[in-house]
């Protein structure tokens, strides 16, 4: 007995996932499930077929998601617009979770020592940043002059960026909790809610 399935069969099941997607969401929620995946500018008829919907419509609401900030529009190559993924959008999803899952005192002591270790890296090499060492090797090397240089690891050059960036993150998410914390200090009682 053979218990393969044939292309046709995982067709079938694509075929009705997405028509159920189809049936439990809005043409909105699909074009911005699509976009929120687009890190690269595709046109409005592109996420109109990855969210099953026409053009017409992925454009009104990619406009929408771009007045609302989640999505950047870029000129085409023959005058049409192209939509993908702010990378703000991308922070602010990014501090959402982190606050989701870290408490705010937690999250300071790791942005504390997230700066600590920013520091070493520019304490141990001697530059601020990891593309500054990077072109300093790169320049070092081309020079082909002195004692050379120990080369350093690409592995320690990504950990830094990284590092850089996670900070970002953690920074961004203190302050959007700071600013949560402020705002939820801030609201005053109704007339209704002071006690007689």
């Amino acid at each position: 007995m053979d218990n393969r399935n044939s292309p046709e069969d995982f067709a079938d099941v694509n075929e009705a996932v997405g028509e159920e997607w189809v049936a439990e969401t809005t043409p909105y929620e699909r074009i911005r499930h699509v976009i929120a995946h687009t890190y690269s500018p595709v046109s409005a008829d592109a996420v109109a077929d990855d969210a099953r919907t026409a053009p017409k419509t992925a454009r009104k609401h990619l406009n929408t998601l771009a007045e609302e900030g989640f999505v950047e529009t870029t000129p085409g190559e023959h005058g049409g617009t192209l939509y993908h993924r702010s990378p703000e959008s991308l922070v602010v999803e990014q501090a959402a979770d982190i606050l989701e899952h870290v408490s705010t005192d937690e999250l300071v002591t790791r942005i504390r020592e997230m700066r600590e270790q920013l520091t070493e890296y520019q304490t141990e090499f001697g530059v601020e940043s990891p593309e500054e060492l990077a072109v300093n090797q790169t320049n070092q090397a081309l020079a082909e002059s002195g004692p050379p240089q120990e080369e350093i690891d690409p592995e320690t050059i990504r950990e830094w960026k990284t590092l850089r960036r996670n900070l970002a993150f953690a920074n961004a998410a203190l302050s959007i909790g700071n600013a949560e914390q402020f705002v939820d200090s801030d609201r005053r009682p109704t007339d209704d809610s002071v006690p007689a």
